[in-house]
C-alpha cells in the first residue's frame, strides 16, 4: 500500500511541474507551435486534460467509461481530435481550470482505487499503479514539448523510474504501431537515474541489452528526441532496431524528432 501511495505521489508531483510551466504562460504563448507537428501549446494541455478526464472516469465509473469507449471509431487520429475539441474551444484561463480539475479527479480516483484491482482501459485493463505510470508518461512527453517551445529545461528526478518501468512493460508498442511482429527475445535494460543510481530491468542474463541515462531513455520512448541525440547504446541487432522504433504509447508513432533538432542530450 505504501508503494502504491508513492506512485500516486509521483503522479501528483509530475503534474505540478507541468502546471508550473503553463501557469506562467502569457496569452500569446498558448498559440505557439510545439515540436509536435500541428499542435500548439494549447493542444498539448488540451490533450493532457482529455486523457486525464478519461482515466478519472475509468477509475471512478467503469460503466460510464465502457459507454465512452463504445462511441470511439476505428480512426485513432479522429478520436484524438474529437477529444480535444471541447478543450480547444475555451480560452486559456478556462482550459487551465479544467486541466486542474481533471488532474485532481484522476489523482483522487486512483488513490481511492484498490491497489490490487484492475482499471478498465483503452487496450486492456491495467493495475492502477500502471495507469498512473501511463499518466506520468503523458506528462513527461507533453511537458517536454511545452518546455522545448518556451525554452526551459525540465527538472528530472528519480520519479521517472515509473515511466522507464512502463516503457519496459510496453516494449512491443513500437512494433505493433507499425504492423511488425515483435522478436522472440527479451531485452535487458541498464539505466542510470538522475540521482546516479543504476536501474536494472529485464533478465539479468539477456544477450541483447540497452543502456544509458534514464532521462534519455524516457525521451526516446516518448519520441521527444531522436536516438542520434541521446547517449543510449544497444547490444544486439534486435535491441538496436528497437531504439529506432521504441514508443511507450499506442497509436500512430508520428514523425518523431529529427537528428540535431535540439542538440545532443538536451534535457536533464
Amino acid at each position: 500500500m505504501d508503494q502504491y501511495r508513492a506512485v500516486i505521489s509521483d503522479l501528483v508531483a509530475e503534474g505540478e511541474q507541468v502546471d508550473q510551466m503553463i501557469s506562467s504562460l502569457r496569452a500569446s504563448q498558448w498559440g505557439l507551435p510545439t515540436p509536435a507537428h500541428g499542435w500548439t501549446i494549447k493542444h498539448q494541455v488540451a490533450h493532457l486534460a482529455s486523457i486525464f478526464s478519461l482515466a478519472a472516469t475509468a477509475a471512478s465509473n467503469p460503466a460510464a467509461f465502457g459507454a465512452l469507449i463504445k462511441q470511439l471509431s476505428d480512426d485513432f487520429d479522429a478520436n484524438v481530435a474529437a477529444a480535444l475539441a471541447g478543450y480547444l474551444a475555451v480560452p486559456p484561463d478556462v482550459l487551465i481550470a479544467r486541466w486542474r480539475a481533471e488532474r485532481a479527479a484522476v489523482e483522487q480516483a486512483l488513490a481511492a482505487f484498490p491497489p490490487d484491482g484492475m482499471v478498465p482501459w483503452l487496450v486492456r485493463p491495467l493495475p492502477p499503479a500502471v495507469l498512473a505510470a501511463a499518466g506520468m508518461m503523458e506528462l513527461f512527453g507533453h511537458g517536454q514539448d511545452i518546455a522545448d517551445t518556451i525554452g526551459v529545461r525540465p527538472y528530472r528526478t528519480d520519479r521517472i523510474r515509473r515511466l522507464a518501468d512502463f516503457a519496459v512493460r510496453t516494449w512491443d508498442f513500437g512494433y505493433l504501431a507499425r504492423g511488425l511482429t515483435p522478436p522472440a527475445v527479451q531485452f535487458g535494460y541498464e539505466l542510470t537515474a538522475p540521482s546516479g543510481a543504476v536501474w536494472q530491468f529485464g533478465p539479468a542474463d539477456a544477450e541483447q541489452r540497452i543502456s544509458g541515462p534514464a532521462v534519455d531513455f524516457c525521451l526516446l520512448v516518448t519520441r521527444r528526441r531522436h536516438r542520434d541525440d541521446l547517449a543510449l547504446t544497444a547490444s544486439g541487432p534486435d535491441a538496436d532496431h528497437w531504439l529506432d522504433i521504441a514508443q511507450a504509447y499506442r497509436g500512430t508513432p508520428g514523425a518523431g524528432r529529427v537528428p540535431g533538432q535540439f542538440g545532443r542530450v538536451a534535457a536533464a
